[in-house]
Order: C-alpha cells, then structure tokens, then sequence
C-alpha cells in the first residue's frame, strides 16, 4: 500500500510519499496533506513501552507505506538519530510545575535536527533510487537553515541554497550556516526579513519551469516529511509525562513562528495522542495568537524580537490547518488564500477547542529566563522562554503541561546575557565556530536575483 497525498488546493494528483518528499511545495502552490490520518489510539499501550527510535519507525509508518522497505526506513532513522548527543533523543525534564521536552539535543542545538537530519537521509535514499540529483532552496529565521545543511552537507548529487534576514538572526546562527565549508553550501544573506525570504522561495518554487529543470527541493517545513518526523515527539513527551503523572492526558505549548511544529502536534493529536490541547504561543510577532484567539489572520509588521526564529507574521504552515479548518474543502482554501493575499487579512469563523493561545513578550521572555535559572538553576533560551510563560497563563488543575524547548541557550548569548547579567550558557560546539572563516552572498530578496545566484552556482 502506498498512502496518497493531496494539496490544499486541490489541483495536484494525489502522489505517493516519495513523490510528496521530492515536490515539496505542491505544483497547484499549495502543501500536501496525506489523504488520510490514521486512527492509533488502539497502539497507544504498546507504543508507549518503545525506545524513540522504533517509536519513530511506527508513527512514521503508516504514512509512507511500500514507498521505504521497512529495513530501508530503519536504517534512516537509526542513521538520523545517531547524531544525537543522547540515547533517548529527547530528554523530558521536570522544571518546577511543567516539563520541558528538550528538542536540541542534535548537531545545530535546535529542535530542526529531529525533522531535519532524518530528510537529509530522506533525500539521500530517494536519490539513489532513482539517480537523479536535488537542488535545495529554503528560507530560515533562524535554525532551519543551519540544520538543513548540517543534514544535507557533502551529500552527493545535492546541492543546497539557504536564504537568511540579514542583521536579523543571531551571530551564532549565521555562524552555523556561513562556516560549513563545503562545496555544495550556499548561504545567501537577503535585505529584508523573514518574510520577504520566504515570500521568494515560494515564488521560485511556483515558477514551475524553473523547478522542473532545476530539480527543486524543499527543505522548509513545507515539506510533508518534516512535519511528520516531528509528530513522533509528541508521542514521546505525552507518554513520558504520563509515566512521570498517571495522568490520562497532557497539555502541550509550543513557541512557533511558522506552526509547522504545532501542526505536527494537530497531527498527533488527529491520530489519537493522549494530547487534550494545543497552547500555542508567539512572540511580539502574534498573527497567530491573534488569530486563534479572535478568529482574524492579519497582517501586521515584523518586529525584532529576543526569539528571532518566531519573529514571522506570514506561517506559511497555516494552510494546511487551515485545510481541516474549512471542512478539507481545496476551493474554500484557494478562496480563502486569495483573499489573504489580496486583503492581508482574513476572517474564519467559530473557535477550535484544540488550541488555545497566548503571547509572550520582551519583558517576560526576559523575566522568565531569569525566574527559571534563579528557582531551578534551569536556563531557558528565549524561544522556550516564550512558550513557558505562555504555558503558565494556561495551566489547568490535574492536567500536567509539557512544553517544547526549541534551542540550546547558548545559541542566543545577548538574550541569556541581558535576563541573567551575564552569559552563562556555553556549548563547545558553538564556541568553536567564532574563529572559523565564514562564507555568504548578500542578495536582495527578488525572484529572479535569486534564480541566476543559483544557476551560476550550478553552472560551476
């Protein structure tokens, strides 16, 4: 059996994962869904007892189907996790009233390593079936990128073009990024922020000629395959925070920006994950909290945050939620991401008993760091820092939270420095980047720069 994939839009035909990995932003500009979500909650019990990496294997399963062999899927989880610093993948920690489930625990220090190094391998596999080669584009705020090259970084037939704000992730990001030397790396520094990158990636990748003759791939969380490598963690700290409980359902909060990480929890929660809500949690940069809370998806300007990685206002993720919110009708969707690119701003009505939501700002980012590392002697970077503070407006009696924390502190040494007076979060492999050369072009955000930037790279 090979499970089907469709596009919010509905003018794709349905593909197989395979298919759906490599397209990565649908044909139609819209994302993929698979056609189906499982129903597991009869597996819950014996899920609960596996190690994360057979785990893995079975949450992942059903959605790719005879696409992978199952040895084959195995060795690719196995490989992808092995970068890992721990054998549990993800720790989940006790941090006063709330677990934390610490994602960044892979070779970046951020939680992008889960979906990532395991698309890496993705893409590698697929590759070599089919001997075809792969030209990657993304766009980051902040850790997708340097996760996505530390994933895809000297692998033959692939070559890999990320976009960043310049001035507006941290030096420690771009250091991640502009220090790997090989050939096939290619970091473009673009004025502007995030948006304006990601508004070009998915000009490039509509531009249906270009994609095709060029063998585009995405990497950004359009991409199926990382959403659905990131459902498996939610399996995880929901069953691991029972274990530590009893209780027979958790809450989750999730800082995001993009709402591909919450969307993956929409899936596990779909599928029947003791999950009882969603508490998704944004920064100054809130369309998304707006929108949860009052029914309005609107358009603001981008503000410059402590937690660079959430300072989004387009979440290009949304559409898929937005499929299941409009009744999985691709017309209503395509009407409705008209008119948003038209109006900049949309309407839905009712409320979704999935999600709640809430802000975190400067203050309390700050605040929150600095309360955690006095009480606990913990120290929160400033995304996690955002959705603890969010998650405490949204504790409720018996019902433990879990909260996902999205980066090592010392990727972000300002914030750490400004909350606790100096900085004392430290990580060896971070501090071996600040004496290495670094490699970047400094591009405008326009459709066409960016293409022939690519096709001289190519063209070498």
């Amino acid at each position: 059996m090979k499970p089907q994939y469709i596009s919010t839009r509905g003018g794709v035909s349905p593909v197989d994962f395979s298919a759906a990995v490599m397209m990565g932003l649908a044909d139609d500009g819209g994302l993929l869904l698979p056609a189906d979500i499982p129903d597991i909650r009869g597996k819950l019990e014996n899920w609960r007892k596996l190690s994360y990496r057979d785990l893995a294997y079975e949450v992942m399963s059903p959605f790719i189907g005879e696409s992978i062999a199952e040895a084959d899927l195995r060795v690719l989880i196995n490989r992808s996790y092995d970068s890992f610093d721990t054998p549990d993948v993800i720790p989940i920690v006790p941090v006063g009233g709330i677990y934390i489930a610490e994602l960044f625990h892979g070779p970046t220090l951020a939680f992008k390593d889960v979906a990532l190094q395991f698309l890496g391998n993705l893409f590698e596999h697929e590759l070599k079936c089919t001997g075809g080669r792969l030209n990657i584009l993304g766009a980051t705020s902040g850790d997708t990128g340097s996760a996505a090259i530390h994933g895809v970084r000297g692998k033959s037939g692939i070559d890999i073009f990320i976009m960043f704000p310049e001035g507006r992730v941290s030096p420690l990001q771009e250091r991640q990024m502009t220090t790997v030397p090989d050939a096939n790396v290619h970091c473009i520094a673009v004025t502007g922020t995030f948006d304006d990158g990601q508004r070009v990636l998915k000009a490039v990748f509509n531009d249906i000629p270009f994609k095709r003759q060029y063998s585009l791939g995405a990497v950004n969380s359009v991409n199926w395959a990382r959403v659905l490598a990131q459902v498996v963690y939610y399996f995880w700290g929901a069953f691991r925070v029972q274990e530590a409980t009893g209780a027979a359902t958790v809450q989750v909060t999730v800082p995001t920006g993009n709402f591909g990480d919450i969307f993956a929890g929409y899936v596990a929660k779909r599928m029947g994950a003791p999950i009882s809500r969603l508490v998704l949690a944004t920064n100054e940069n809130d369309i998304l909290s707006r929108f949860f809370n009052t029914g309005c998806y609107s358009l603001g300007e981008v503000s410059p945050t402590l937690s660079p990685s959430m300072d989004i206002q387009v979440a290009s993720n949304f559409e898929r939620y937005l499929y299941y919110r409009l009744g999985c009708d691709a017309e209503k969707v395509r009407d409705t991401m008209a008119a948003f690119a038209r109006d900049k701003s949309i309407t839905v009505p009712g409320t979704d008993p999935d999600f709640a939501a809430g802000r975190g700002d400067t203050p309390s980012t700050l605040s929150t760091i600095s309360r955690y590392h006095a009480q606990y002697g913990y120290i929160l970077d400033p995304h996690t820092a955002v959705g603890v503070s969010v998650a405490e407006q949204h504790l409720r009696a018996n019902e433990p939270m879990l909260c996902l924390a999205t980066a090592h502190p010392a990727k972000f040494s300002s914030a750490i420095t400004r909350a606790l007076g100096s900085d004392l979060a430290r990580h060896p492999t971070l501090e071996a980047l600040k004496t290495l050369p670094t490699r970047k072009v400094l591009l405008a955000p326009v459709k066409e720069t960016i293409q022939e930037y690519m096709v001289s790279c190519l063209q070498h």
